[in-house]
C-alpha cells in the first residue's frame, strides 16, 4: 500500500452547484480523518500546466463557509485539456500535446493523488493520465446528469429546481397573455433536466435529445388544448432536442476544435414552427447558465460531501483510477473506464415518459 501523504484537488469543465462542498468534504475528511496535506489546483488542469499563482494550501480554515456557495473556490476552465492544449508557438497559436508537463508539476508537487472533479470529458482526461502512472480518483459533476454508473451527479438536483422556479413563473404570464411560453433548458445530448422539471413544473410539451419530434405533432396538441379551452401553454425545450427530419441546433461559433458544440437555438426555432403552424403567440425564455449558478440545493450539498469523503477513502485504499458514485442509493465506485463508455441518456419508454404521457404531455411523436 502506498502512504499517502499529500492529495491534489481540481475542477474541470463547466461550473455547476455542488462544486465547493464537494471540495469541502474532500478537505475536511483527508486532514481531520487521514492526517494529509491537501493542495487546491486553480482553473483545472491549466492549473497542471501553468502551476505559478495557481497552487494553494487547503486547510480546514479556507474552505470555511462555502458548503452552501455556488461555483468552485478553485476556478474551472472546460478548454484546458493537457493532450490537446492551446498555445502560442513562434507566434502562432497551435494547439499541442503538454500532458507531459502536467506530469512533471504533479510529481514537482509531490501528489500522491489527483482527485479529480468533472463530467466525461475531464474525466475522460483525468483516465488519459491514471494511463501514464498518475493516481487519480475521478468524481463525477454535470447538471446534465448524463454520467453512465451513477444515479445522480450533483449540480443536477439544483438544475431542475431553478428550471421548475422559471415554469412556475411562466405559468402565470403564459396564462394571462393566452401564449405559448416555451423554456429552453441545459442538459446536452440528454433530456434529463427537460423532463424532470417539465414534470415538476407542469409543462403541457417536453421535447427531449431521445425523442425526436415531429413538429407537427405538437402543434396538435396546443390546437387540441386551445379547442378545449385553454389558451396558453407551457413546452420545455432541451438545448440538444431536434426535429425527426433534421439536426440538433448549434450556435454559431461553436468551439470544435476543442471538441465542444455550443448547442442553443432549439427554444427559438420551436417558438417560431408553432406560432406559424397554430397561430398562437409564443415567448422564448432561455435560461442558459442560470441552471449553474447559486447555492446547491439540500440533496446537492450531501451528496457533494458524501462523495467528497468516498473519494479520501479510495485513495487510503490505493484504489486509483476509480470514480466515486451513487448506486441504488448508496455510495460506492467504479472504473473510470467504465463510467465514460456512453452517455446516460432518459429511456424513450423508460418510467419518467411513460408518467408523462399517462398525465397528457407530449413529447411531439
Amino acid at each position: 500500500m502506498k502512504e499517502i501523504k499529500k492529495i491534489g484537488i481540481l475542477t474541470g469543465g463547466g461550473d455547476c452547484p455542488g462544486l465547493n462542498a464537494v471540495i469541502r468534504g474532500v478537505t475536511k475528511s483527508a486532514i481531520s480523518r487521514h492526517g494529509w496535506e491537501v493542495i487546491g489546483i486553480a482553473d483545472g488542469f491549466e492549473g497542471l500546466v501553468e502551476p505559478k499563482g495557481r497552487i494553494r494550501e487547503l486547510t480546514l480554515w479556507t474552505i470555511r463557509g462555502i458548503l452552501h456557495e455556488g461555483g468552485t473556490i478553485l476556478g474551472t476552465s472546460n478548454r484546458g485539456n493537457p493532450f490537446n492544449y492551446k498555445s502560442i508557438v513562434n507566434g502562432k497559436e497551435k494547439v499541442i500535446d503538454v500532458s507531459k508537463v502536467a506530469i512533471r508539476n504533479v510529481e514537482k508537487l509531490g501528489l500522491d493523488c489527483v482527485v479529480i472533479i468533472g463530467g466525461d470529458g475531464t474525466l475522460s482526461i483525468a483516465l488519459e493520465f491514471y494511463k501514464r502512472g498518475i493516481n487519480v480518483i475521478g468524481i463525477p459533476k454535470t447538471i446534465d446528469n448524463d454520467i453512465m454508473a451513477t444515479d445522480y451527479t450533483f449540480g443536477f438536483q439544483t438544475a431542475v429546481v431553478t428550471a421548475t422556479e422559471a415554469l412556475d413563473k411562466l405559468h402565470s404570464t403564459a396564462e394571462s397573455h393566452h401564449r405559448a411560453m416555451v423554456i429552453e433548458v441545459m442538459g446536452r445530448y440528454a433530456g434529463w433536466i427537460a423532463i424532470e422539471s417539465g414534470l415538476a413544473g407542469g409543462a403541457d410539451c417536453i421535447l427531449i435529445p431521445e425523442i425526436p419530434y415531429d413538429i407537427n405533432k405538437l402543434a396538435e396538441k396546443l390546437n387540441s388544448r386551445s379547442a378545449a379551452g385553454s389558451k396558453f401553454s407551457l413546452i420545455v425545450v432541451a438545448e440538444g432536442a431536434k426535429p425527426v427530419d433534421g439536426d440538433i441546433s448549434v450556435l454559431k461559433g461553436s468551439d470544435k476544435g476543442f471538441g465542444i458544440e455550443r448547442l442553443g437555438g432549439a427554444g427559438n426555432r420551436i417558438a417560431t414552427e408553432i406560432s406559424e403552424l397554430t397561430g398562437m403567440e409564443s415567448r422564448v425564455t432561455v435560461l442558459g447558465h442560470v441552471q449553474r449558478g447559486g447555492s446547491p440545493c439540500s440533496f446537492d450539498r450531501i451528496l457533494s460531501t458524501k462523495f467528497g469523503v468516498a473519494a479520501t477513502e479510495l485513495i487510503a485504499k490505493n484504489r486509483f483510477g476509480e470514480m466515486v458514485c451513487l448506486h441504488n442509493n448508496k455510495i460506492s465506485s467504479i472504473p473510470i473506464t467504465d463510467a465514460i463508455n456512453s452517455l446516460k441518456l432518459v429511456e424513450p419508454d423508460g418510467d419518467l415518459v411513460r408518467t408523462a404521457e399517462s398525465i397528457g404531455i407530449s413529447f411531439g411523436r
